[in-house]
């Protein structure tokens, strides 16, 4: 399928690691993207074992270790006391791949570095789509139309594509805001937080706090806070937080939590949005991926890592099969257990906050080898 041409909408991470692995399997991709530049927006991310793999075939891992921070563990602390619910240590062998937490911005670097840059084109916001037998069109509002073989809808929790593909939909709103913010270990003044990426379980809240450099010289934080559910921003990454208010929500949690949103200048807000499980994937020949498709809350830091995911499987889907359509089903077949079952685990917010839960089907999971025909895995029960 080296001739076939596919244009991907939204260059996030999803979109990226998407153009990354199909050009791996030696297929022609333009990626469209309605920014009008990659920006460096302030926020952290966690790249689990099962994401790393894809990462590592993408070419990107040791770039990634050399800039990023490796925690010791996946540490879960009571609010108040810091007792420890729960610790996993993660060296590389545990999984088979190493455990990093990052800037959001230096994993788009990193991804963006496999790609010709004339393969990425900015200021191209979707209007609609087209699809006929062999080809689908795309217009974009600047009044531009492209012609490609397939599409891929990477273009996020608020996706035209989806709509297009499902109908018309409200994400659900459950009355959970995130606050977040990175910023310079400087502010500390000499304390650290320790070795592990750290999750501070409240009573209805939590805060989630780490490194997102190597040199330490970052730090990250986000929380999960009730408010009411009419606060919306249909730009996730802009909207402005007022940190006092966040000092105010995490009153009386322990001092190292203090520390860190007392030094902590200025914040972001996003509301947590989460979608069902959608009845189909694909249409024709355009095929969503990430969050069009399965967004996911922050809880188990596997929203971007599922869409690289899905990246994988997808470009090894395209490569084996000689249709498109059929490709895209076996993706589909593939990909949405394992997805739905994170989502729904996700969405209750009770992983690793305690107890012996396996996590080896989760982190060990290996997009590169799963086999395609069987579902992805799902784990047990809780």
């Amino acid at each position: 399928m080296s001739d076939l041409s596919i244009a991907i909408v939204g260059a996030g991470m999803g979109g990226l690691a998407a153009a990354a692995t199909l050009r791996r399997a030696g297929i022609d991709v333009n990626v469209y993207e309605q920014a009008r530049r990659f920006e460096r927006v302030g926020a952290g991310i966690q790249m689990m074992p099962n994401s790393m793999k894809v990462l590592r075939e993408i070419g990107i891992e040791d770039d990634l270790k050399a800039s990023s921070f490796r925690p010791y563990s996946h540490l879960n602390r009571a609010w108040d006391t810091g007792e420890v619910l729960r610790e996993l240590p993660m060296p590389e062998e545990l999984f088979g791949a190493p455990y990093l937490c990052m800037h959001r911005a230096d994993l788009v670097a990193a991804l963006a570095g496999r790609i010709p840059a004339d393969c990425v084109h900015f200021g191209k916001k979707l209007k609609g789509l087209e699809g006929k037998a062999d080809n689908v069109a795309l217009d974009f509002e600047d009044g531009s139309r492209i012609v490609a073989d397939a599409v891929v809808g990477a273009d996020g929790v608020h996706s035209l594509i989806r709509e297009i593909i499902v109908g018309p939909d409200q994400p659900i709103h459950k009355g959970r805001i995130a606050y977040r913010a990175v910023y310079s270990t400087d502010r500390l003044k000499g304390r650290d937080i320790g070795p592990s990426r750290t999750k501070w379980w409240g009573i209805d809240r939590h805060i989630v706090i780490y490194y997102v450099t190597h040199s330490r010289s970052e730090i990250y934080f986000v929380t999960s806070v009730p408010e009411p559910a009419d606060w919306v921003t249909p730009e996730s990454w802009s909207a402005k937080g007022d940190i006092e208010e966040v000092r105010a929500a995490y009153e009386g949690f322990h001092e190292d939590v203090r520390a860190v949103l007392d030094a902590c200048p200025d914040c972001h807000k996003w509301a947590i949005l989460e979608r069902e499980p959608l009845p189909a994937w694909s249409d024709g020949r355009v095929v969503l991926l990430g969050d069009a498709c399965h967004p996911m809350t922050p809880y188990m830091a596997q929203g971007a890592a599922q869409a690289i995911e899905d990246a994988a499987i997808l470009a090894r889907c395209l490569k084996s099969d000689g249709d498109v359509e059929t490709a895209f089903a076996r993706y589909e077949a593939h990909r949405k257990p394992r997805t739905s079952r994170i989502q729904a685990i996700s969405s209750a917010n009770t992983w690793m906050q305690g107890g012996e839960q396996d996590t080896s089907w989760l982190y060990g999971y290996d997009a590169w080898n799963a086999p395609l025909d069987e579902p992805g895995s799902i784990g047990t029960a809780d």
